[in-house]
């Protein structure tokens, strides 16, 4: 479980458009970096909507948002369009940079166990730290809350 103040780790996964992100690309700027389980399901497709209604409030503090599950790029493509999502969504197919960041569980639906992505949610500074986690995130209203905390001055100011 990464905890604020931890280096965030690097990692290197392909966006919406087959184009190849890495963190380090970003060291300069913060980073809102959001885990959540899978494109189109109504609890993703809010959080989603919550980050894309904030957007540019973020971008004016000078905040990147990525987003990253486990769906391809072509879904993620499907998505942002279906729903004007103007950040990169990024494709963790094996759930690896998950489980770098402790986005990774264990969860139970109807009674089966499976492992998945937690919805988790990072502020990462511009040195590469971790400055604030956000765990077991409900999707309404999440970008809002980000952005309050960023208002608020948490992990510093924006």
């Amino acid at each position: 479980m990464l905890e604020p103040g931890a280096v965030a780790p690097d990692f290197e996964l392909v966006d919406h458009q087959g184009q190849h992100v890495r963190l380090r690309d970003f060291r300069g700027r913060r980073v809102v970096l959001y885990f959540y389980p899978k494109d189109g399901t109504p609890g993703c497709t809010r959080e989603a909507c919550s980050f894309r209604d904030v957007h540019q409030e973020l971008q004016r503090a000078g905040v990147v948002v990525l987003g990253v599950s486990p769906d391809s790029p072509q879904s993620h493509a499907r998505f942002r369009e279906r729903h004007g999502l103007p950040f990169p969504l990024l494709s963790d197919p094996e759930g690896k940079v998950a489980q770098a960041y402790g986005a990774w569980a264990q969860k139970t639906l109807y009674g089966r166990k499976r492992w998945g992505v937690a919805r988790t949610t990072f502020l990462i500074g511009a040195d590469g730290k971790v400055e604030q986690v956000w765990r077991r995130v409900r999707p309404d209203g999440h970008g809002q809350e980000v952005l309050t905390a960023l208002q608020e001055g948490a992990g510093g100011k924006p």
